[in-house]
């Protein structure tokens, strides 16, 4: 992720790139939100809260808050979560998961897409990257309320 955010964004914010690679450890791991924050500081732990998932809900429920809240990330938080779903449909159009459908890989697709047009504007760049990735792509027709 940070390597996207750098070499096809531009990013040289330490905050986001940091929060990039720490992304997903809070969620993860067994590492507490306590602990980023006293070796990383609080704006990057602030970041990376900002794009942790609650586990203990249900996984569409986490994923309809994902759509829901993306409008209404940080600056900072949108480009994180933006580099994360350009990394995760790459691998999803390269080299998905064995057991995944079709179906499942176009409802990711699908339900990605959305995330993303809730924090459209933050930056065209990696937003035109991630439509030229996702764009189009139908694997499999589902509707947005499958997801």
């Amino acid at each position: 992720m940070a390597n996207v955010l750098v070499n096809e964004g531009g990013i040289e914010d330490y905050v986001v790139l940091c929060a990039a690679v720490l992304h997903d450890t809070v969620e993860d791991t067994e590492t507490t939100a306590d602990e980023l924050e006293t070796h990383f500081g609080p704006a990057i732990t602030g970041v990376v809260l900002e794009v942790t998932d609650d586990k203990s809900l249900d996984k569409e429920v986490r994923k309809r808050l994902q759509v829901e809240h993306a409008p209404n990330l940080s600056r900072e938080a949108k480009l994180v979560k933006l580099a994360d779903k350009i990394c995760n449909v790459q691998d999803i159009l390269t080299s998905p998961p064995e057991d995944w459908s079709a179906e499942r890989k176009q409802l990711y697709l699908d339900w990605a897409a959305a995330v993303v047009d809730g924090m459209r504007g933050v930056h065209p760049g990696l937003e035109a990257l991630f439509d030229s990735l996702n764009g189009g792509v139908k694997i499999f027709p589902v509707k947005s309320s499958d997801w």
